[in-house]
């Protein structure tokens, strides 16, 4: 039977993870555990997290990976659920998530981001483009779907399989885009465009935060360049016999 923990990774961020966590206490399907990862926070992260009954660690080394792999670590369950503070999921989104494990042969599964907190054209633009892009051009550069970091889960098997090749230490990369990369051309992903999750529309406060984003990505593809090139990674997937895109 499939059972899942939920990490969330935060820095300072006690009143989004307030309604993240308001919204995994309303799930259909509840999560088997909540962990909370305190990324040295200086706010009230840790007893917000507590009153909610989620599991609290302490990442002191600051930074998404360190303390996004420490949750992965640190999660008991046999699938591993991924939210951002700021990520607000509908009451199915678990039972979705259970639901492609019990019924398709998967490692990851993944869907896209509903920007919540902005006008309607920033969010349409937002999903289509900012959200929408990065599913099309890491699609067509890794092969298969990319885990996109505030909405998809994976196998707990399938973390284990890569926990000590990612850059986990680095505070300069993509997160979801390098645990992507390395999850090699034979990953089993899956992208459902309707599990979707709330997502906060800060990235586009300010362009040194998009840009930093830019950054942690051209970062990332250099790190794998040109062993990760697509050109690569197709032939070793046409060698594999899969489709060029897993949906």
């Amino acid at each position: 039977m499939t059972t899942i923990s939920v990490v969330i990774p935060v820095w300072n961020d006690a009143r989004f993870l307030a309604d993240a966590l308001a919204a995994l206490s309303r799930q259909r399907r509840p999560a088997d555990e909540v962990i909370v990862v305190d990324n040295a926070s200086t706010d009230t992260t840790a007893s917000v997290a507590a009153a909610a009954g989620a599991r609290v660690i302490l990442e002191p080394v600051r930074g998404i990976w360190p303390a996004a792999a420490a949750g992965y670590d640190a999660a008991s369950s046999t699938v591993i659920a991924r939210l951002d503070a700021d990520s607000v999921p509908p009451d199915d989104w678990l039972l979705r998530i259970a639901s492609a494990f019990d019924t398709h042969d998967l490692d990851a599964v993944t869907g896209p981001g509903r920007f919540y907190d902005c006008g309607r054209i920033e969010a349409f633009l937002g999903e289509k483009l900012y959200i929408g892009g990065y599913f099309w051009a890491m699609g067509g550069w890794l092969g298969h779907p990319p885990l996109f970091g505030s909405n998809f889960a994976m196998t707990r098997e399938l973390w284990r399989a890569v926990r000590d090749a990612v850059h986990r230490t680095r505070t300069d990369v993509h997160d979801d885009l390098d645990l992507s990369l390395h999850l090699g051309t034979g990953a089993r992903i899956r992208y459902d465009a309707d599990l979707w999750v709330g997502v906060s529309a800060r990235p586009f406060e300010s362009w040194d935060g998009f840009r930093r984003r830019m950054r942690w990505a051209s970062t990332t593809l250099r790190l794998h360049y040109p062993d990760d090139s697509p050109v690569r990674r197709r032939i070793e997937r046409r060698r594999r016999g899969l489709a060029p895109i897993t949906r």
